[in-house]
Formats: structure tokens, C-alpha cells, sequence
């Protein structure tokens, strides 16, 4: 096929998928008319609602959801998905944010856990995990950040020695999303101090009822507990429980990390709905010192603006048959520098009202965004190293 060929095959093969999105966007448009009513929006709560009560709504809509056909819609179908492509996956991300819809309850657990199960999982694993997982009927939390190692994975401490059929745990992990409520962890730990840090490391499918395991929730500035440390005291684990192979859980952690990198894409869609917000608040106003703030709004949606195309970006490559790869640290990056600035913004141009409430929650919020899902740091070096080509960054002496 010569060069031009295929480019009229590309541009045939991404219309049809876009005809295809549009299709699925008016059936799910209008079975979210249907199905998310007011009481059911009502029963969440807020995004960042997490008392027992909204939890358990929460875990009855991801019902729903999955009885619908719309639980995890990229996974294959023989999981419960629909085989979704990109197209329809953005399609159903935006028409969910339209409607202010959460997605999966287990929001880590479809995104990351999960596909690591389809990869890496015996038959008997993805048999026992999945569809209870994807329902919502057992929660999942992921075991990866550590008191000493969060961003540097390679680093942890949480140790699994062999002992017959069983690993006895022992350390801790910290920043557990949902881990006092969690029933499994997808964890991580060493099995082997041997060769470079990244070697040894195992993942270990934990049931969380295990004897000698505590979760100690993290009540946040925020006032919130949807994270949670997790301490592991001679905890045994069945050698079945291996995801993969033993000492290969970089593998592991590499491909749940590349799931979530594949997120970031959709960043700017929840953004643009908080400077929506706040555009409204402004107008609704009657304070005439908010006029003065016109350019400080003004800089906060050029910035917003930027993250959609960096975002689309992105997606037009994928569109186009290429993998996501280090550009998502890019727009990571962007998103979480721009949602804190959007937050100063609404403090600065609504001043007292801003200080109470939603405002005030995400200004609180916003401080953790350059730390949660890869430090502001760590996506710098990324960026100047495998985006810019710049030399690496020095490493320490061992």
C-alpha cells in the first residue's frame, strides 16, 4: 500500500469512528435522561462527598452502570465491556461530566487493577476478580506509595518472604485510595534484594480481611478520609495470590501505571467545569471589585484552554495508532499547576465567598495536585528528558 493509501485509509477509518462516537453519544445521552435522576444525584452528593451513605449510592449507581453495559466500557466484551474505542471513550467520559455522573466506584480498580489482571492474571484470577470488581461488590484499593517511596516505586520497603505455600508481609503502605473500605489491594512489595532496586519487586492480589492487616484512615486538611494507611504485620499470603511472575512486579506496575498516564487525557474536561463555576459565580456577582479581576480570568482560561489541546493532542496521536507516552506527564502536569492557579482565581475575584464551601474546599483540595498521580518534580524530569530530549538529570552516587 503506498503512503497515500494508507493515509485515505486512516482518514476513512477515523471518520468512521467519529459517525460511530456521535451514535453512541445520543444513546447514551439519552439513556442518562432515563436513568440519572434527580434522586439519584441527590443520594451521591457532591464529587468529593465521602460519608458511608453517598459511598453505598455511589456503589448502587456503578450497578446500574454495569447492568447497562456502560460499567467499563474499554474493557473487552467477554469482561462485561463493549470494546469501546477511543472515540467512544471520550464520548462517554464528556456526556458523563455533562450530567455530573460518577463513573466506576472502583475508579482505580477498572482503570488500573483491572487491566493489569487481564494482562498479567491466570484464568482462575480474572474468573474470581473481575466481574465482582467491576459491579462493585468488592472494592479495590492499590498498595504502591510508601511512607519513603511514593513517587520513587523502586524504593519500597514492604517486604514478602517466602515461607512454604505462603509469603509472610510485613511494612506499610500510605495514600490508599478508599483502604479502610477496600475488601482486596493490588500490592506491591520486595521478594528479593538481588540486582537493581526495580528487580524483586511482586504483586500480590491481598484480601484486606487477611489477619494482620490495619487500615488507619488519613483525615486530609480538607476534613475528608478517602485515603488511608495500610500496615501489614505477618501477614500470610498464598503464592497463588502472585499477579504475574515473582520478582517481575515492575512489569506490573508498569503497565497499571501506562492505564492511568491513558487518563490524563480526559483532564480537562473536570477543569473547564470548575472555571465554568466560577465564570457563572463571577457573573452572578454584584460586588463591582470583581471587574478588576477580568485579566487574572482571562489568563485562567487561556490556561484551560491550553490543557484541552494539549489533551487533544494526545488523543489525535492515539487516534492515529500511537500508544500514550511521556506528552501524558505533560498534561498531567499542566492540569494540576492550572487547577491550583483556577483556585487562588476564585479566591481572589469572589474574596469572603470564596471562603467558605466549595471554593474554599477546593482551594484546600487543590494543594495536593502536584503530588497525587506523579509529583510536579518527577514530571518535570520526564518532560525535560524523554519529550525535550534533554541530557538526565544527575543521579547520586551509589
Amino acid at each position: 500500500m503506498t503512503v497515500a493509501a494508507a493515509g485515505i485509509a486512516a482518514a476513512s477509518t477515523a471518520a468512521s469512528e467519529l459517525a460511530d462516537g456521535e451514535a453512541f453519544r445520543h444513546e447514551l445521552r439519552q439513556w442518562l435522561e432515563t436513568n440519572f435522576t434527580p434522586a439519584i444525584a441527590a443520594a451521591i452528593g457532591p464529587p468529593h462527598d465521602d460519608r458511608d451513605q453517598a459511598f453505598e449510592a455511589r456503589r448502587r449507581w456503578n450497578a446500574i452502570l454495569v447492568d447497562a453495559g456502560y460499567g467499563a466500557i474499554a474493557w473487552p466484551v467477554e469482561h462485561g465491556g463493549r470494546d469501546a474505542g477511543l472515540v467512544e471513550q471520550l464520548v462517554y467520559t464528556e456526556e458523563m461530566a455533562r450530567v455530573g455522573a460518577p463513573g466506576p466506584v472502583n475508579a482505580i480498580g477498572v482503570a488500573n487493577i483491572a487491566p493489569a489482571i487481564m494482562a498479567h492474571g491466570t484464568a482462575h484470577q480474572k474468573a474470581r476478580f473481575l466481574r465482582p470488581l467491576l459491579r462493585g461488590d468488592e472494592i479495590w484499593s492499590q498498595g504502591m506509595s510508601e511512607p519513603d517511596a511514593g513517587s520513587d516505586l523502586a524504593g519500597l520497603r514492604c517486604r514478602a518472604d517466602r515461607d512454604g505455600d505462603d509469603f509472610v508481609v510485613n511494612g506499610q503502605k500510605t495514600w490508599n485510595s478508599n483502604g479502610h473500605r477496600a475488601d482486596w489491594c493490588q500490592l506491591f512489595v520486595r521478594t528479593s534484594q538481588d540486582g537493581p532496586k526495580h528487580h524483586g519487586i511482586t504483586a500480590l492480589l491481598v484480601d484486606l480481611r487477611t489477619p494482620g492487616i490495619a487500615a488507619q484512615p488519613i483525615r486530609t486538611m480538607v476534613g475528608e478520609t478517602a485515603f488511608s494507611e495500610l500496615f501489614f504485620s505477618d501477614v500470610r499470603v498464598p503464592v497463588g495470590a502472585v499477579l504475574g511472575q515473582i520478582d517481575d512486579g515492575w512489569s506490573v506496575a508498569t503497565d497499571t501505571l501506562s492505564h492511568e498516564r491513558a487518563g490524563v487525557a480526559s483532564l480537562h474536561l473536570a477543569v473547564r467545569a470548575r472555571l465554568d463555576h466560577l465564570l457563572a459565580a463571577v457573573r452572578a456577582t454584584a460586588d463591582p471589585a470583581s471587574r478588576v479581576a477580568r485579566q487574572a480570568l482571562a489568563r485562567r482560561y487561556i490556561d484551560v484552554r491550553n490543557v484541552e489541546l494539549l489533551a487533544k493532542r494526545a488523543l489525535g496521536a492515539m487516534l492515529q495508532g500511537r500508544p500514550p507516552g511521556p506528552e501524558s506527564s505533560l498534561i498531567k502536569l499542566a492540569w494540576s499547576t492550572t487547577d491550583q492557579a483556577l483556585a487562588r482565581t476564585a479566591v481572589e475575584v469572589l474574596g469572603l465567598d470564596a471562603l467558605d464551601g466549595p471554593w474554599a474546599r477546593g482551594l484546600l483540595a487543590s494543594c495536593s495536585l502536584t503530588i497525587a498521580g506523579g509529583t510536579t518534580e518527577v514530571n518535570k524530569n520526564i518532560v525535560a528528558e524523554r519529550v525535550l530530549g534533554l541530557p538526565r538529570d544527575p543521579r547520586p552516587a551509589p
